[in-house]
């Protein structure tokens, strides 16, 4: 199990931060979910197991279901399951049609240990929620990269105190960062059924992210701003 070396840590005075993950897994209980984004040292070849609802695949299926479970105390969903659908149905159809549980899952004391915005596993796509405020702390600048993808969709960094960033974000920035990048990324991975090795799937997901997320809604100039995506291989 891979992790990527290019994120940045949350201030524990803050609340828990996100951390992206990507499952290699398809159709097995037993083939373990990637992190997409690492916040923390932890080793690059151990496994990743989150505290996480397992679905089991059931196959081909006329539609995939949503299951929305209570946030946590702090946090709130970002999307709505009819926001999920519409933009999932604007794809082609082909896109979809192995999806079978798209979760919008809690935040418990244990999971902030394994933060993240999103997460694939098997045929499940995750959504995690966010502080209710739409601020995030971190206790370390941003990587270049992280710092450009936030940007893309309208998050704005700040550094209010030394040794402190934080990331804020408003209702319409928040849903567009959800629904054109990390729904698709994770929808990415789910389709990507040809590349083994973490650092080609995270290519693939990025790829098919800005492909099908970013460009089809208009890209830079439906956000009006003309910030520059830097892809960085882990």
């Amino acid at each position: 199990m891979a992790f990527r070396r290019d994120y940045y840590a949350k201030s524990q005075a803050g609340q828990a931060a996100r951390r992206n993950g990507a499952a290699a897994a398809r159709k097995s209980q037993q083939d373990q979910p990637r992190s997409r984004r690492r916040v923390d040292s932890r080793n690059v070849k151990a496994p990743f197991a989150p505290p996480e609802d397992w679905h089991e695949p059931e196959g081909p299926t006329s539609d995939f279901r949503i299951v929305v479970q209570p946030p946590g105390d702090g946090y709130r969903h970002v999307v709505t399951p009819a926001q999920v659908r519409k933009r999932l149905a604007a794809l082609p159809e082909q896109f979809v049609q192995d999806l079978e549980v798209v979760q919008l899952s809690r935040m418990t004391r244990k999971k902030q240990s394994f933060p993240c915005y999103g997460m694939q596993w098997g045929t499940t796509l995750y959504l995690y929620p966010l502080e209710t405020s739409l601020v995030e702390y971190f206790d370390r600048p941003p990587a270049p990269n992280v710092m450009n993808e936030a940007q893309m969709y309208g998050g704005r960094w700040a550094q209010p105190e030394p040794g402190g960033w934080t990331l804020t974000w408003t209702e319409a920035t928040i849903r567009d960062f959800y629904l054109n990048n990390i729904l698709i990324h994770e929808l990415g991975h789910l389709l990507d059924d040809r590349n083994g090795g973490y650092t080609a799937r995270e290519r693939f997901a990025e790829w098919f992210a800005i492909e099908y997320g970013f460009r089809t809604t208009g890209g830079n100039a439906a956000r009006g701003r003309a910030t520059k995506r830097r892809h960085h291989s882990c």
